[in-house]
């Protein structure tokens, strides 16, 4: 079986950098199709309390016989619990229906900047990660300030950061600070919701030259520029096709096109919402 790269967390734990998300996957399909990832090499799953799936991915986990040493989990924090003892609960409450004791990667799942509540959230993931119940802990759909923010006033930098990412919206002043901080960068839609990215002719003809499906060619370009990437799928040949990025190795003439695609300048590109201004229970 192919080997996941893995990179290293700036408090010295590993991430593999090829996972499985979850994202709108019904609780009794994730079950299933978190199966058919394990099975096709997949060992790092990304998940949150608001999918409504943890119970699902959890009875996955508890199906496939690996132990946890094998396994990499994420899990989300939800923008309704942000706050330091709810925090601290709906913690508790995700790690029962995943049925596990200790998690991998803990993330507030939006930034919510007109709560201001992010920072005491934040100070509630330090002190699971102190008492041993989450290994690292990252936050996902930040702003650079709000990112500085949690560095100038814990002085705990977050593990990653979870973000829109895409060959459309690359994303660059993220992750630059990122790098610049040593917080990695993880990229949620990936394949930019497939649709028009993996017919773009530029991703097509690269495609091509390497013998490659259009969104392995886009997976393989998340790899070889650093970032964490996490495709979904909930077609067994798919989840298949994903993993085979690992064997597509695009050289700088291939990236270098790709990173043409970006339609940041021009304001377009983004398909979710925008953490600057964006709260919502």
């Amino acid at each position: 079986m192919t080997l996941t790269p893995t990179l290293t967390f700036n408090d010295g734990n590993t991430i593999p950098q090829l996972g499985y998300g979850v994202w709108q996957v019904e609780d009794d399909v994730a079950e299933k199709v978190v199966g058919q990832a394990f099975d096709a090499g997949f060992r790092h799953i990304d998940t949150a309390k608001i999918y409504g799936n943890e119970a699902g991915v959890g009875r996955a986990i508890a199906a496939a016989g690996l132990s946890p040493e094998q396994l990499f989990i994420t899990t989300k924090l939800w923008n309704a619990d942000q706050g330091y003892e709810s925090t601290l609960a709906a913690f508790e409450e995700s790690m029962e229906r995943l049925g596990l004791e200790t998690l991998d990667l803990y993330l507030i799942h939006w930034m919510q900047p007109k709560q201001e509540k992010f920072v005491d959230t934040w100070k509630a993931l330090i002190e699971l990660q102190k008492r041993g119940r989450v290994t690292s802990i990252g936050v996902s759909n930040f702003t650079v300030e709000g990112l500085q923010r949690l560095i100038d006033e814990t002085g705990v930098v977050p593990a990653i950061h979870q973000i829109e990412l895409h060959p459309y919206f690359s994303q660059q002043g993220l992750r630059e600070f990122g790098a610049a901080n040593g917080i990695l960068t993880q990229a949620w839609s990936p394949l930019g919701q497939g649709g028009e990215l993996l017919k773009d002719s530029v991703v097509a003809g690269i495609a091509a030259k390497h013998q490659a499906t259009p969104a392995q060619v886009v997976i393989a370009w998340h790899l070889a520029i650093g970032n964490v990437v996490i495709p979904k799928s909930v077609t067994e040949s798919r989840i298949k096709e994903n993993f085979g990025a690992l064997e597509v190795t695009l050289d700088d003439q291939d990236i270098a096109a790709i990173n043409g695609l970006d339609r940041s300048a021009s304001g377009e590109g983004r398909i979710g919402a925008d953490p600057a201004v964006s709260d919502f229970a």
